[in-house]
């Protein structure tokens, strides 16, 4: 599995692949655009905490792109 993006990589507006806190064991990806960046360090082990604009919080495992 590939390591988290880091905060750089990661801005408002762009579309993410988010495992929310009870999904963690399973490993459940939720697809959405990052709405608001919640983790002010710039990398964590597990992902940035990001609010989509559904409102889901959950960090950040990938960065969504055309061609993925």
């Amino acid at each position: 599995m590939t390591p988290p993006p880091p905060r750089s990589q990661i801005r408002p507006g762009l579309t993410v692949d988010v495992i929310q806190k009870h999904h963690q064991a399973s490993g459940q990806l939720t697809r959405g655009v990052v709405a608001a960046l919640l983790t002010s360090s710039s990398s964590h082990p597990h992902g940035i905490k990001v609010r989509l604009t559904s409102g889901v919080v959950g960090r950040v495992q990938a960065v969504v792109t055309p061609e993925s």
